[in-house]
């Protein structure tokens, strides 16, 4: 059995997940990472996409981040993303309605900067809309 460590991934708005857990894959803003017990410490950011943690049981949950950080230190690993979802609450038609009206934004932005927030934005709705699949 793999050893476990804790975890805790917290949004602004509350603390999705804080438990033991053997191994967490992470959408790092240079690739995805996973992190194990007696990972060497280090802290990174994040990209749009899904977290994924193994519980000592070998139960995974799966969570939704857009942005933030990863520290991973002797103590355990926290996450702070800037927005957290559980894949299982993405609504798929609500996420078509707000990618149409990305969609829309990016072709009305009046400014390279206003199209380039815009792009962002789509991007990530896109993310969320693949995490939840067909």
């Amino acid at each position: 059995m793999a050893d476990s460590f804790q975890f805790d991934l917290v949004s602004p708005e509350r603390l999705l997940l804080s438990e033991a857990v053997t191994a967490v894959n992470v959408p790092g803003t240079e690739g995805y990472f996973t992190v194990m017990a007696k990972h060497a410490p280090f802290m990174t950011t994040l990209k749009p996409g899904v977290v994924v943690a193994t519980t000592d049981a070998g139960t995974e949950t799966r969570i939704f981040v857009i942005g933030g950080f990863a520290d991973v230190s002797e103590g355990g690993f926290t996450l702070l993303a800037e927005r957290a979802t559980l894949v299982e609450d993405l609504d798929p038609a609500a996420l078509d309605q707000q990618i149409k009206d990305a969609e829309e934004d990016v072709a009305d932005a009046s400014d390279d900067v206003a199209r380039s927030k815009a792009q962002l934005a789509l991007a990530q709705l896109r993310e969320a809309r693949a995490a939840v699949g067909v």
